[in-house]
C-alpha cells in the first residue's frame, strides 16, 4: 500500500493506492505557487479512476481542484458527513460569500451522490473507519469534518479534516473512536496545524510516531512533544514532525510483513 500526502500549500490532498490498484483520494486541494494539481498528477502517474473519494471538510482549500478532477477521472463513491442535508450545506457555504468553482463541484457531488454504491470496492487488508459530529448539534463545517482512519498491517493513519477542539472533544466521547485513535502511529494534524485544530486530550489515547502537517509547522512544539519520532536518513536522528511546506510530498510505503517506509520530496 502507498500513501502520498501532496504539497498543496494551505490545503489538503492525499492519495492511497491499495495492493490491488484501487484508489482512495482524500480531498482535492491544489498548489497555485508550484502549479501542482491532482487533476494533472494522477492521470499522468497512471490513475484511471478514483474508486473512493473523501471530502473531509467543505472548504475551498480541500476541494479547489475538484471541478478539473471530475472532468478527467471517474469518481465512484463519495464519502462525506451525511448528517448535513445538501440544502443546509449550500446555505452554510453561501453565508461565507461567493462560492468557488471547486466548492460548486463539491456541492454538485453532494446532490448527485445521494447514496453510496451498493458494492464497495475492494482494498485488500485495509480497514476503513469514518466518524463525524452531527448537524445541527454543530453548525460549522470545521467541526462537521469527516474523520477517516486507515489501518493496514500495523500502520494506522488518521485524516481529521479541519476538526477543532470542541469537535475533537465530542468525538472522544465515543469509545469506538478512542479505540481507533489508539491504533494511530501516523497523525495528520487537523486544520493544517493551526492552533484551533489542536486538542491535547487526543494524545491521551494516541502516541504517534510522527505528525504530518499539510502546511507550515504552525504548532510545531505542541505536536512535537506528542510524537515518538521515526528514524531518518539512516542516521540516529529521528523526525517528529513532517510538513508539506518544508518537505514537499510525503510518501508512505507499507508492504505486508515489512516495516513502514517514509520519504519526502517534490511533487513530480
Amino acid at each position: 500500500m502507498n500513501i502520498q500526502v501532496f504539497d498543496v500549500s494551505h490545503g489538503f490532498c492525499a492519495y492511497l493506492i491499495a495492493d490491488n490498484g484501487n484508489v482512495m483520494l482524500f480531498d482535492c486541494g491544489h498548489n497555485e505557487n508550484t502549479g501542482f494539481r491532482p487533476s494533472d498528477y494522477l492521470p499522468f502517474h497512471g490513475c484511471t479512476a478514483i474508486e473512493s473519494f473523501f471530502i473531509t471538510n467543505f472548504d475551498h482549500d480541500h476541494v479547489s481542484d475538484l471541478a478539473n478532477l471530475r472532468e478527467v477521472l471517474h469518481i465512484g463513491i463519495l464519502y462525506r458527513n451525511r448528517t448535513i442535508p445538501p440544502e443546509a450545506l449550500r446555505e452554510l457555504k453561501e453565508a461565507g460569500g461567493p462560492l468557488s468553482e471547486g466548492l460548486e463541484a463539491a456541492l454538485d457531488m453532494v446532490t448527485e451522490y445521494s447514496e453510496d454504491a451498493p458494492v464497495l470496492p475492494a482494498y485488500p487488508d485495509v480497514e476503513l473507519a469514518t466518524f463525524h459530529n452531527s448537524y445541527p448539534v454543530f453548525e460549522d463545517t470545521n467541526n462537521l469534518s469527516l474523520v477517516v482512519f486507515i489501518h493496514y498491517d500495523g500502520l494506522g493513519i488518521v485524516f481529521p479534516g479541519d476538526l477543532e477542539e470542541l469537535g475533537w472533544r465530542a468525538l472522544l466521547k465515543n469509545p469506538n473512536f478512542r479505540e481507533h485513535l489508539k491504533r494511530v502511529n501516523l497523525f495528520v494534524a487537523s486544520h493544517h496545524g493551526r492552533r484551533s485544530g489542536y486538542c491535547e486530550d487526543v494524545f491521551s489515547y494516541c502516541r504517534p510516531e510522527v505528525v504530518l502537517i499539510s502546511d507550515e509547522a504552525i504548532r510545531y512544539d505542541d505536536y512535537k512533544r506528542h510524537a515518538r519520532g521515526v528514524p531518518w536518513n539512516g542516521t540516529t536522528a529521528r523526525r517528529l514532525v513532517l510538513t508539506t511546506r518544508s518537505d514537499g510530498m510525503i510518501r508512505i510505503t507499507k508492504t505486508l510483513g515489512e516495516q513502514c517506509a517514509i520519504s519526502v520530496g517534490d511533487d513530480g
